[in-house]
């Protein structure tokens, strides 16, 4: 008698159904990073509302510049990261799935949300601080303490640097050398404060590798 093989498995079928269940999925598995992207949405379609000369003095508000940050620095620190200079949402959509869900997935939220945050501060404070030294030594005109300065990119460069340590070996060093290049080259070709910015918020989310370290409870050992 024959020997009858068994039937090969079948694929699932990709039907909306299904793709709408895993995007949903995947949404729930970082749920900070798509509530983030989902206010920078709100406010998005708020500016698209403006006059372009009302929309850059309505920015000035929760812009993190030198001025702003004398005056309010807890409050422009938390708000410049909800406002998107330029008004194009759906290029940080595809940023945000790409970089920072994945780090938060594999962070957990609180350590995700730890490495936006220093990176965000961090580099506004330490770019803030060499535009004032340029200001003060004759380098900027005095009215760059009032640029406009929000956004959400040292934020992201914090979190595709602390990728790298989710990368295996070999292909870890390529993308940090492509990172570093990236964030690298304007520093040294423009040098201006928002590339100061960057490349410290990148350099932060290497220092955050003990974040990416799980740490267990190591039970004793039973006794004999």
């Amino acid at each position: 008698m024959p020997l009858s093989h068994p039937a090969p498995p079948t694929r699932p079928r990709l039907t909306p159904v299904t793709w709408l269940r895993g995007a949903g999925s995947w949404i729930r598995s970082a749920p900070g990073t798509y509530i983030w992207l989902l206010a920078l949405f709100v406010t998005t379609v708020i500016v698209h509302q403006m006059s372009p000369a009302f929309e850059e003095d309505f920015l000035r508000q929760p812009s993190t510049n030198i001025h702003e940050l004398s005056q309010n620095p807890v409050r422009v620190l938390i708000s410049s990261a909800f406002w998107i200079d330029g008004g194009e949402w759906l290029p940080y959509a595809v940023l945000y799935t790409v970089f920072h869900a994945p780090a938060e997935r594999r962070l957990g939220t609180l350590r995700w949300l730890t490495v936006v945050a220093a990176a965000h501060v961090l580099a506004t404070l330490v770019s803030e601080g060499v535009l004032a030294w340029a200001i003060r030594h004759g380098h900027a005109p005095e009215t760059a303490a009032n640029t406009l300065d929000v956004g959400v990119s040292y934020a992201l460069a914090g979190v595709v640097t602390v990728l790298t340590y989710y990368i295996p070996r070999p292909w870890r060093y390529v993308y940090l050398f492509a990172v570093l290049v990236i964030y690298g080259v304007p520093l040294v070709t423009g040098a201006t404060f928002t590339d100061v910015g960057h490349f410290t918020a990148a350099l932060i989310g290497l220092a955050c590798y003990p974040l990416t370290r799980r740490h267990h409870e190591t039970k004793p050992a039973p006794a004999q």
